[in-house]
């Protein structure tokens, strides 16, 4: 029998909510992406530069004026002056980078920690090069890191440690402190921190997002990793970049041109003279918090009990309370009878830890939002 190299896993929780939400024609609030158009401005900027005849491949790196304006907008916000040419690479998405990084750098039997609930791509990458997925939870309701439990599962073999903040599924944020800690505890070890900021424009009320790019002692040993998919509304477009010191970005680089060697280069164009209005990024985080307090002034009308998120476009609503019935049957029910697609959170943990609690993604239409629980309200538990 032909088996790959991860056998064990089927097609993803997102893949089988959206495929039964597309049968009983539902509202989708499960998968990430909004159900709104990016701006006319970035589509006429991508059309202008395919008129101006930029269709073939770009540098393996990204474009000059791409990697230029990321390399402002890093000094800008975080005070690090990544250099252009050597320490930023275009990526075809922040996925893509993930499994570069992880391709990169985890050999047979490496183990690498990941933070749970966690994205779904993390495990899958690590697990086909060989590696060891090493899963340390999350401490609920603030999805805290226990610093003395990640003490301990570090061991000799430890290679990697994976971040993401703002933290997809919880909306939960790292602070300065946890990222300091972290420099601490991996002082002196060969250990590098991949860590995901795809949300790093979507933060609320007094936080903000504090990028390990930002902690000298961590930024030296880090590839911190974002997208523009979930900054400027362009998720499939599928550009994004990793920053990392150049020992480390030189070995990226080596992997990353036999993936996809280069990223669609109108795109990039647009990207860039697009991100010359510093507002197009800054604005970021009122825009969504508008939609944040808006869907949470309608849960109040619910039976869920909730946090209001940290960051992100998701928003996790609790059931504990009122029912023992799993998360993902749930999910099943309310697509069927009320006609609301959500993601069960139990599976974003390995060994699918079910603690009642479902994720919202509020990147919809304010309409959308409010006819979606309106009909949660009518679910029945």
């Amino acid at each position: 029998m032909i088996t790959s190299k991860i056998p064990n896993v089927g097609i993803s929780v997102f893949e089988t909510v959206t495929g039964l939400s597309n049968k009983h024609n539902a509202i989708n609030l499960a998968q990430g992406f909004p159900d709104f158009n990016c701006s006319n401005e970035i589509i006429e900027l991508a059309h202008k530069y395919m008129l101006q005849g930029k269709n073939q491949y770009a540098p393996l790196a990204g474009v000059p004026a791409l990697r230029n304006i990321i390399a402002a907008k890093t000094k800008l916000l975080y005070g690090k002056q990544y250099n252009s040419d050597t320490e930023i690479t275009v990526t075809a998405g922040a996925t893509q980078a993930i499994y570069t990084a992880i391709t990169t750098f985890i050999q047979e039997n490496d183990e690498v920690i990941i933070f749970e609930p966690a994205y779904d791509s993390y495990a899958p990458a690590i697990k086909i090069n060989g590696g060891k997925p090493i899963h340390v939870a999350l401490k609920a309701p603030e999805y805290t890191i226990d610093w003395a439990e990640l003490n301990q599962m570090i061991t000799a073999r430890t290679r990697m440690i994976i971040i993401n903040t703002p933290h997809n599924p919880t909306g939960a944020i790292l602070q300065k402190s946890d990222l300091e800690k972290l420099a601490k505890l991996i002082s002196g070890s060969n250990i590098i921190v991949l860590s995901d900021e795809v949300y790093e424009h979507i933060v609320f009320d007094e936080n903000v997002h504090v990028s390990a790019a930002s902690i000298p002692l961590l930024a030296d040993r880090t590839i911190v990793v974002s997208s523009f998919g979930k900054t400027l509304h362009i998720t499939g477009w599928k550009v994004g970049y990793m920053l990392a010191p150049e020992n480390l970005t030189k070995e990226l680089r080596k992997t990353h041109q036999f993936q996809v060697f280069t990223v669609n280069t109108p795109a990039q164009y647009a990207i860039a003279e697009y991100l010359q209005n510093q507002a197009n990024y800054t604005d970021l985080s009122a825009f969504y918090k508008k939609k944040r307090d808006y869907l949470c002034s309608l849960l109040e009308n619910t039976q869920f009990e909730f946090v209001p998120a940290k960051g992100t476009y998701f928003q996790l609503v609790d059931y504990s309370e009122l029912s023992k019935e799993k998360d993902m049957a749930v999910v099943k029910r309310m697509i069927t009878e009320v006609g609301v697609a959500l993601i069960p959170v139990s599976e974003f943990y390995q060994t699918k830890n079910d603690k009642k609690i479902l994720r919202l993604c509020f990147a919809k239409n304010d309409e959308v939002l409010k006819n979606a629980v309106e009909r949660l309200t009518e679910f029945k538990f």
